[in-house]
């Protein structure tokens, strides 16, 4: 019931010629109790249900259908939902016999009495765990007491990983053409063999790694929809832009459209593609990353290559929220606030402001008092200091109880430090004397603010969705970091002026 290392197949010539168009894989299972079975498949991150068979009889599975399967790694799921085996499905084995039984000798017995290319990609499969078992065995014995035992057990693994590769490249050589060299393809990892010694007499890593990134995507097929239907493409594309190219948003806007090219436009494989980048850079806990979400609805999104990939009503969503997080991009200036300080809240609840009780009476206030308030207006844009802290906060937010008196900490050691910093401290809330309060109790020698015009909306202008949100500005009042911790904020100021 154990899923097996290294799950895909092989193609060789079968006993079925391209006239085969409906499938039909049947599958003897020795010692099968379960009443049901599924027969999925693997697509990009996924995995997906193709067929169901309700009726197993004496350890008999068959899948049948009209029309053909989809070229891809497909598993026998047991009724528990784990997997029992994989094989792979081509033009040439769509009418496939398997057998094998339940037990630790699972593997083992696995064959297919169909399909020699089936059989050799099982005889693979052997291989790769029995190496792995064998290595894992060794390094299990193995006492690590010195740096030549650490060595000596390197050199080990040197030479399964050599086997490895060795009987890789024999199969991919053997198998060339077909659809699960394709995919054996995917997963192999493309070295430079003869590494060449740099004046040091040691081995030229830059020219490894540029060998590497160079001919990462050497022979992957991106016109091929069987090519996302594995379990090795996610992962290959997914450690391709979290460690090979350069982790810069810039980069990956780069690496993105050179990706998106090589696929067909509107295919299944384009929009799966796009689907991925998009969730996957909106969703990013790197800070900056949006940046690359952003460009995504602009140039994907607004121009209309994005039809099919989502409803239209989701489509405008994401539009949407790239324009809002735009103006909050890191290097983008900051977009100036008109608050009133807090020891003014009284001023503020004489001229009515905390009386209103819907826009139009606020408006109505507003204008009323409009020459007086625009007096009392406290301008993000016009603090004046190296660095600029701004932070939106809540009173009885409880990360923000925790999180402020850190803040104070940490904004007092950098006085020490002689930086020129100030604190914009937002209060999301209208409730004046509690904030007094705060503020008097904690002896925050801050720019104490709140949006007592109902004037800014901070909450859609800076995305502040929870709090405590805090944004670094620089003297220019542009964006150098955001949506930081407390804990960062002293490092992040040493990068940039490290970098000055």
């Amino acid at each position: 019931m154990k899923k097996l290392l290294f799950g895909f197949a092989l193609c060789l010539s079968s006993l079925y010629g391209s006239a085969q168009t409906n499938y039909e894989i049947t599958i003897n299972l020795k010692n099968c109790k379960d009443t049901l079975a599924y027969l999925t498949f693997y697509q990009m991150d996924k995995t997906m249900i193709k067929d169901t068979c309700t009726s197993i009889k004496n350890g008999k599975i068959v899948f049948k259908g009209k029309g053909k399967l989809d070229k891809g790694i497909y598993s026998l799921v047991s009724q528990q939902k784990s997997i029992f085996f994989d094989f792979f499905i081509d033009d040439d084995t769509q009418k496939l016999e398997l057998a094998s039984e339940i037990g630790e000798n699972m593997l083992k017995e696995l064959k297919a009495l169909n399909s020699a290319r089936e059989n050799e990609f099982f005889d693979y499969i052997r291989f790769i765990t029995k190496q792995n078992k064998d290595f894992q065995e060794i390094k299990q014995k193995t006492v690590l007491q010195t740096k030549k035992d650490t060595l000596a057990l390197a050199d080990v693994q040197v030479k399964f990983e050599k086997n490895i590769a060795d009987y890789e490249e024999n199969f991919l050589s053997k198998n060339k053409g077909t659809y699960i060299a394709d995919v054996v393809n995917i997963k192999l990892e493309k070295v430079l063999k003869n590494i060449p010694k740099n004046k040091d007499v040691k081995s030229d890593d830059m020219a490894a790694f540029t060998y590497y990134r160079n001919h990462y995507w050497d022979a992957v097929n991106f016109h091929d929809e069987g090519t996302i239907r594995n379990p090795f493409f996610f992962k290959k594309i997914k450690k391709y832009f979290d460690s090979v190219i350069p982790i810069q948003p810039d980069s990956v806007c780069v690496q993105i459209d050179k990706m998106m090219k090589r696929t067909t436009p509107g295919s299944l494989f384009n929009k799966l593609l796009l689907a991925h980048f998009t969730y996957t850079y909106e969703t990013s806990e790197i800070m900056g990353f949006d940046k690359v979400f952003v460009y995504l609805s602009d140039n994907y999104f607004k121009t209309g290559k994005a039809k099919g990939v989502y409803d239209d009503d989701v489509i405008e969503r994401i539009i949407k929220r790239a324009d809002k997080l735009k103006p909050l991009l890191i290097g983008a200036p900051a977009q100036d606030l008109f608050m009133i300080k807090a020891e003014d809240f009284d001023k503020m609840k004489q001229m009515g402001f905390e009386n209103a009780k819907n826009s139009e009476e606020m408006t109505n206030v507003f204008y009323k008092n409009v020459n007086e308030v625009n007096k009392m207006f406290v301008k993000l844009s016009d603090v004046k200091a190296t660095y600029t802290l701004l932070i939106f906060w809540d009173v009885d937010c409880g990360h923000c109880q925790k999180e402020i008196p850190k803040l104070l900490t940490v904004y007092d050691e950098l006085l020490k430090e002689h930086k020129d910093i100030k604190v914009y401290s937002v209060y999301m809330q209208h409730e004046g004397e509690k904030y007094l309060k705060y503020i008097a109790e904690h002896q925050l020698p801050w720019i104490n603010v709140y949006d007592g015009a109902h004037y800014n909306n901070a909450v859609e202008k800076y995305d502040v969705y929870s709090t405590p949100v805090i944004y670094l500005l620089d003297k220019d009042k542009i964006i150098r970091a955001k949506r930081i911790s407390v804990d960062s904020i002293k490092k992040i100021i040493s990068d940039l002026e490290n970098k000055k």
